[in-house]
């Protein structure tokens, strides 16, 4: 003899259906925002205090934060003359707002094979740039790594990013050591293989006998003949972006 089976209540049914909106939604929520959180903009480091006497420096060096002379007077003018060398530490990369699986997010890819130079004649930057090999900018998915080797900025054929100065920086008054100041940059940016004029907002500080720059650079992929990074059903990006870049430059 045979039974009916019981048919579920509608509410069980429903209340499956809400579970998995709830996991649909919250699931990457969760994920994005608590496990997967993008790294802070680049910013000058932080001073690391000292507990012990500031030693005297030797002639010809550079002034250390211990030096006598009050912030923002010009003590280092004649000691930053000459040429500097990008060093380890240096960081250049992108930074592009996305919708990932239907939550803002923020997608950052970053390389520290840096290289590039700077030149001080008097109180003047004469010239400067940088480059980067494009292959070895990374961010925390290999995916969106093949994406941007690939079709985005297909760096087989294009292999380097490169920004050259074009107008020089006046950095007078020069600011002591320890001391952070704002500078307007013009340059030309080449990206994917296209060269555009370029104008930002850069801080700088000498610290430690080493010049510290930080400073971003707006990128509208269009300009460069990049493609939009977007991927159809997964992900959805800006129309631009931003190149971000730390330098810390020692002398030649």
């Amino acid at each position: 003899m045979s039974f009916p089976r019981p048919r579920r209540p509608l509410h069980w049914i429903i209340g499956g259906v809400v579970i998995l909106v709830v996991l649909a939604v919250g699931g990457p929520f969760v994920y994005i925002h608590f496990f997967n959180q993008a790294p802070a903009a680049l910013t000058l480091p932080a001073s690391v205090p000292s507990s012990s006497p500031v030693a005297s420096s030797p002639p010809g060096a550079l002034p250390s934060t211990g030096t006598s002379s009050p912030p923002g007077t010009s003590s280092t003018a004649g000691s930053l003359a000459g040429g500097w060398t990008i060093t380890s530490g240096s960081i250049v990369g992108y930074r592009v707002n996305e919708v990932l699986l239907g939550q803002n997010t923020t997608a950052v890819g970053r390389s520290t094979s840096v290289t590039g130079h700077l030149t001080v004649d008097g109180t003047d930057v004469t010239a400067a740039g940088f480059s980067v090999p494009m292959d070895t900018i990374h961010s925390d998915k290999s995916q969106r790594d093949a994406q941007f080797d690939g079709r985005i900025m297909d760096v087989a054929q294009y292999p380097t990013g490169t920004f050259v100065l074009t107008s020089p920086i006046d950095l007078s008054p020069v600011p002591a050591a320890g001391v952070v100041k704002d500078y307007a940059a013009h340059g030309n940016l080449t990206l994917h293989g296209t060269t555009k004029s370029v104008t930002f907002t850069v801080q700088a500080e000498l610290k430690n006998g080493e010049i510290e720059i930080v400073g971003d650079i707006p990128v509208l992929f269009s300009d460069y003949n990049i493609q939009n990074p977007s991927f159809v059903g997964f992900v959805t990006t800006q129309d631009h972006g931003i190149l971000e870049f730390l330098l810390i430059l020692t002398r030649s």
